[in-house]
């Protein structure tokens, strides 16, 4: 049986779920339904004896969080190609492509988002493999979702006939997003599947549409994979050809447009988690549809979601209905139900005014750890730093900043100039202004330390970097 190459797309701008997830921190690398974030629910679902090593494709700012959490699932990436920039999905489609070929003539490989929910990994994994046989034919195969009500936020598949059962069928044409009126004729027409955005296909099949539809982005990407750079396990693609690369999806650059297209249907279970809304339906709710996750307490409500994303908040609502409620540290969501697709009206709104939760969390992930930011002033910042076992920082200094550290978990190796020394929890040491210095942790449980910065600025591009593992430039954060 042909083996299926897994190609996971692993970017996102995080507008649609703020404000839980954001630009930094995207909504497939959340917890948004349980202990295994949508990335890995996504690998997970596409491994095993039918599949190869999958591909990942993201960009710089997200190849840690991929590789830290590839590795707690305990699977072994085939490649992570990086993006210098997003470009829509039609250029990370054949960048996988070309590497794929690369790598085996004969690739098959199978495209798939890692934010979208598919409860039943075992029948979509029997519909992926239905759809070999019209690939081994030439097709290039789209997954339909059986509709099961006029929804307004997908877009759909036009089938040649009513909707087969379990059987691969042609393609009559792709459609937009439609208005409620067009929704419902198309759910009673019954030959009308959601567009799922998940394709299987030949390389050689895939890289021959681009050649006869898209041939304008085959020479810039195939430069930005024949000149990519191992990095650290990773395979950056050059810059500078890849951003000569159309801003286009696959769908309207090729799949739109060719010929050979047929449909699996897939009736087990499907959502892009593309609004709130989308959440509620994904999460146990009680007998008057309430949703609640975090400490929450609702009193007298009908149809509403309640999220509390801190240890330390406490969320209550009372006698409200068709209502969505996010609380963060630094940021709160309420929304009426119908306007669920216009929370990323929130991130614009936000943007305009120079707010940092448009984009970014209290958290900021590295590659080491994270840090979260307590307290913040003119003079002054107060961190939370955790660094994973065996991790370290880059060995630094600062120009405007001197800096206090106090280990309250684990074992710290602190390197301040010449000096080396281990701290134990309590203990502590200060970072003169210009000290090179670094921290790491050589225990097997993660380190816990409070920094206190004090300083004229306290930018994280503040910052002089001799060494670092992780080949990070000079001012980069850190």
């Amino acid at each position: 049986m042909t083996k299926i190459t897994p190609v996971i797309l692993a970017g996102g701008s995080g507008t649609r779920l703020w404000p839980l997830s954001r630009k930094s921190y995207p909504k497939q690398f959340t917890k948004l339904l349980g202990e295994e974030t949508l990335f890995q629910a996504a690998v997970k679902r596409l491994s095993g004896e039918q599949y190869n090593a999958p591909v990942i494709i993201t960009g710089s700012d997200f190849r840690f969080i991929v590789t830290e959490q590839l590795h707690e699932i305990g699977i072994d990436p085939g490649a992570v190609l990086i993006e210098p920039e997003g470009r829509n999905t039609a250029p990370a489609v054949l960048a996988a492509t070309l590497y794929a070929l690369s790598q085996d003539a004969d690739s098959t490989l199978l495209v798939a988002p890692s934010d979208h929910v598919i409860p039943d990994a075992d029948a979509f994994s029997k519909a992926a493999a239905q759809g070999l046989s019209a690939v081994s034919k030439g097709q290039m195969v789209t997954f339909g979702i059986t509709p099961d009500r006029p929804e307004t936020g997908y877009g759909y598949l036009e089938l040649a006939g009513p909707t087969p059962n379990g059987e691969t069928v042609a393609l009559s044409r792709f459609v937009e997003k439609p208005d409620t009126k067009r929704a419902e004729e198309m759910l009673k027409a019954g030959n009308f599947l959601w567009n799922a955005g998940i394709f299987l296909f030949a390389a050689k099949d895939m890289k021959a549409a681009f050649e006869t539809h898209a041939a304008a982005l085959v020479e810039p990407v195939s430069k930005a994979v024949d000149e990519a750079e191992a990095d650290l396990g990773f395979l950056r693609l050059a810059p500078t050809p890849w951003a000569q690369a159309e801003n286009v999806s696959i769908d309207f650059a090729v799949m739109e447009k060719s010929e050979n297209l047929s449909v699996v249907p897939f009736g087990a279970g499907w959502s892009d988690l593309g609004s709130w809304s989308a959440v509620l339906s994904e999460m146990e709710q009680d007998a008057r549809g309430v949703s609640t996750s975090g400490n929450t307490t609702a009193i007298d409500c009908d149809n509403t979601l309640l999220r509390a994303e801190a240890d330390d908040q406490e969320l209550v609502a009372i006698g409200v209905k068709d209502i969505i409620v996010v609380a963060m540290k630094d940021a709160v969501l309420v929304a009426d139900q119908t306007r669920a697709q216009d929370v990323k009206l929130a991130v614009t709104a936000l943007k305009k005014r120079d707010a940092k939760q448009a984009e970014l969390f209290l958290r900021d992930h590295r590659p080491w750890g994270n840090f979260e930011t307590l307290a913040l002033s003119d003079r002054f910042q107060v961190k939370r730093i955790v660094v994973k076992p065996g991790a370290a920082l880059s060995l630094q200094s600062h120009h405007h900043r001197s800096e206090h550290w106090i280990v309250v978990h684990g074992t710290a190796k602190v390197t301040v100039d010449d000096e080396v020394k281990l701290l134990s929890e309590n203990e502590s040491v200060y970072i003169p202004l210009g000290a090179v210095h670094r921290m790491e942790n050589p225990g097997k449980v993660p380190m816990v330390l409070i920094e206190v910065q004090t300083g004229s600025y306290l930018g994280e591009d503040d910052i002089i970097r001799y060494e670092d593992v992780y080949s990070r430039g000079q001012g980069s954060k850190g």
